[in-house]
């Protein structure tokens, strides 16, 4: 699909609500981000995911995040990011050894049986904000586009949510969604390292998040969320 010039269409695609959420900083830092990779034709035919699905994670409205997950950077395997961090289409196989992972603490933490998919956007349902750093890279590249400005943006999702008073918990996974922490006021956070095969083992693993979310949501008066993935 072409969505032609970049700098005109990520701020078009933004949900409304969402834009008055990041406000003129957060639609500014997409118009810059967008005009970089236009100036680049070549970055731009290698990027992932696809134009259409890199803001696919604000189809989620603020008023309902009840919990934002923050990592790093998209997966940079061909066809595997797909707009909401940590998650792959279901017919991708193998799965990714970060989402591995996830599945491996998850099954840990909360005894579920889960189905053989990496498809994770019933949490996406559910209010879960599932959001990377960065929201593009280069097909083979991880990291490739941490230069590009996407911090901008992504700091003023994390301000304008904050700064909006809904209450949701905020897991910062690995040092980069770690650098979020000054901007999250009093917003309960649950940290760890990135669950990445080269640290999931030096924090991550044991780290209970899930069941940690549902109990600081229970003592506050909310209801948990339902981290199940379907039929099995």
């Amino acid at each position: 699909m072409d969505q032609g010039l970049l700098e005109e269409y990520l701020p078009s695609s933004l949900p409304s609500r969402w834009a008055s959420v990041v406000g003129p900083e957060g639609i500014a830092a997409l118009s810059a981000i967008g005009r970089k990779l236009d100036s680049s034709p070549a970055r731009k035919a290698l990027m992932t995911p696809s134009a259409d699905k890199i803001l696919r994670a604000f189809d989620t409205p603020p008023e309902a995040v009840a919990c934002a997950i923050f990592g790093q950077d998209p997966y940079p395997g061909q066809s595997h990011a797909n707009g909401l961090a940590f998650s792959v289409e279901r017919n991708i196989t193998p799965l990714p050894p970060s989402l591995r992972n996830i599945r491996q603490e998850l099954r840990d933490d909360l005894g579920l049986d889960l189905p053989p998919h990496g498809d994770v956007s019933p949490w996406a349902s559910q209010g879960v904000l599932l959001l990377n750093r960065h929201l593009t890279t280069l097909v083979g590249s991880p990291g490739a586009h941490r230069t590009l400005g996407w911090t901008a943006f992504t700091d003023a999702v994390v301000k304008g949510l904050v700064t909006a008073g809904h209450f949701f918990i905020a897991v910062l996974w690995g040092r980069e969604a770690g650098e979020l922490k000054p901007l999250l006021g009093d917003t309960l956070v649950i940290e760890s390292a990135h669950p990445s095969p080269l640290s999931a083992r030096q924090g991550f693993f044991g780290s209970r998040p899930f069941s940690r979310v549902n109990r600081l949501r229970e003592d506050a008066g909310y209801t948990p969320v339902d981290w199940s993935l379907g039929e099995t």
